[in-house]
């Protein structure tokens, strides 16, 4: 039975997350994530007995991490009410800047599931749970989107999201945030002038 130390398992997987962003997921090895930790050798894999054990470790680290700092932005939004926009400028504007290296580090997890289905399996239902947790956020916030659209929802975020944390650092600004989710919330088609009246032509 694999060790159950919650700190060591944290500080196994912040290593990977650390090292997938740096390194690419060529680059993730047991030894290479116990020396980031500065724990002992043979640490990793009492942990996570394969390398693809340690991938979803990582992945799922993730998720848990980015679901926390979401409930955290959700709950201040009820007691100091936002627009939706602002809300996803704020989330996408720290995700590409103060927690960059960690969506560097999903995007590599997402490029390798594309190769080995047991990853991409996890990923999918982890999907599945942000589809449900996204949901409740929306009921939460007292949001009237329908439940079938939150799929498309999430796709934009995702590949605002990609764009964002891959775009040079010193590109990423809040008024560039701010336009990008201004547009995913209202869309980017301008209405279309009225045709000329009879008189007007």
């Amino acid at each position: 039975m694999p060790p159950t130390n919650p700190a060591r398992r944290r500080a196994l997987t912040d290593a990977a997350i650390d090292l997938l962003a740096s390194s690419g997921a060529h680059g993730l090895t047991h030894r290479a994530v116990e020396k980031h930790a500065d724990l002992p050798p043979g640490t990793a894999s009492n942990y996570f007995r394969s390398r693809q054990a340690l991938l979803v470790a990582a992945a799922e680290r993730i998720i848990e991490l980015h679901h926390a700092d979401t409930d955290r932005a959700i709950d201040q939004a009820i007691d100091q009410p936002t627009t939706l926009t602002d809300l996803w400028t704020d989330s996408l504007l720290t995700a590409a800047t103060t927690l960059r290296t960690r969506y560097l580090a999903i995007f590599e997890l997402q490029l390798e599931a594309a190769r080995r289905p047991a990853l991409a399996s996890v990923l999918a239902g982890l999907q599945d749970t942000s589809l449900q947790i996204t949901a409740a956020h929306h009921d939460k916030l007292g949001l009237t989107i329908a439940r079938e659209k939150i799929p498309a929802l999430i796709a934009l975020y995702g590949g605002a999201l990609f764009t964002l944390v891959t775009a040079p650092p010193d590109s990423v600004t809040r008024d560039v945030v701010r336009h990008v989710a201004q547009t995913m919330v209202h869309g980017c088609a301008t209405p279309e002038p009225a045709p000329p009246t009879p008189r007007e032509r």
